[in-house]
């Protein structure tokens, strides 16, 4: 079974495949849409076709770092396996890419079988933390858990209120303090609540706010702080949150908040709305976290466990129908 058949059959086994493949549409155009193009004066993996593949790569936000390991080892493997035709070359560029990612192990998430867990989510304002806040809970909560809201982003005007609205729609308690108060303070009476009503998780919307370095260090060096005060070996999960809209930028936000805190794990939020996909495998490849869940749409179902299969077939749908 070639690679495009192997990723086909993985998605159709998902009762998701539909909302991966209708919100990785826009990385399908300009990642698969492009390499099958490449197919019209295909004469072999030349400089002009590896320099054509590394474009395609970059424009897709690969980043070149990657891209360039990515091409190497393409004309590499091109070489080894001795492969000629253009849908040989096509599905070993997947499978380099499928490669490439599965290189690194990923712990499993962290679940506190004695207790709640405790998951927080860290990122840069307009990242869609408060969102995702939500997004996840409305996971969580059809999953059969029970979850509490901590609302610990206390400087973005309204993103408290903005919360608190999501865990009425959503029925779910939220803990809110006041607005410019401790956001440490929200958390402490966060966990103090989920252990006295024996929640499953508590889901912390932290700050995105913080003017230098300096102070985020401090403010997340605090939270974890009074978490693990309150629930020992929390938070289990800190997952950082990030636009696939904002590309290479979001690399550089990521490298910041991994030198200040624990991060465990990425939440890539409106992957629907870019054509930048690539995004994926340049986070795996520079920071080495695995994503957990991506954005797929504005609706709370939306939010979608990552599968690196699936996405790859979403990004190269159809490229292999003519093998």
């Amino acid at each position: 079974m070639g690679i495009f058949a192997k990723l086909k059959a993985s998605l159709q086994g998902r009762d998701d495949a539909d909302r991966y493949l209708k919100g990785l549409d826009k990385s399908k155009k300009t990642f698969g849409d492009r390499l099958r193009r490449l197919a019209n004066g295909f004469r072999g993996v030349d400089d002009e076709f590896l320099e054509e593949v590394m474009i395609i790569l970059l424009e897709a936000d690969v980043g070149i770092h990657t891209a360039e390991k990515i091409t190497a080892r393409l004309e590499n493997e091109a070489a080894r396996q001795r492969l000629k035709t253009f849908d040989e070359i096509s599905e070993c560029l997947v499978s380099v890419m499928l490669e490439m990612y599965q290189e690194h192990t990923d712990a499993e998430v962290q679940v506190n079988e004695n207790g709640t867990t405790v998951i927080l989510l860290v990122g840069v304002n307009g990242s869609g933390k408060t969102t995702t806040a939500a997004k996840l809970t409305k996971t969580l909560s059809d999953q059969g858990n029970s979850v509490v809201l901590a609302a610990a982003d206390t400087f973005r005007a309204g993103a408290v209120d903005q919360l608190a609205r999501w865990g009425e729609r959503l029925n779910v308690p939220c803990i809110k303090g006041r607005e410019n108060g401790d956001p440490s303070a929200v958390l402490v009476d966060a966990c103090r609540y989920a252990c006295e009503h024996h929640i499953d998780y508590l889901i912390g919307d932290t700050a995105g706010r913080l003017q230098n370095k300096v102070n985020l260090m401090n403010e997340l060096g605090k939270m974890r702080r009074v978490i693990e005060r309150e629930i020992p070996g929390a938070p289990h999960e800190v997952w950082l949150v990030l636009d696939a809209t904002t590309g290479q930028n979001g690399i550089q936000q990521a490298k910041v908040f991994l030198e200040a805190t624990k991060v465990s794990g990425i939440i890539l939020t409106k992957m629907d709305g870019t054509a930048k996909g690539g995004i994926v495998l340049a986070i795996r490849d520079q920071l080495g976290l695995p994503v957990r869940y991506i954005g797929l749409g504005e609706q709370p179902q939306d939010l979608r466990p990552f599968d690196i299969e699936s996405y790859l077939y979403g990004i190269c749908e159809g490229m292999g129908d003519h093998a």
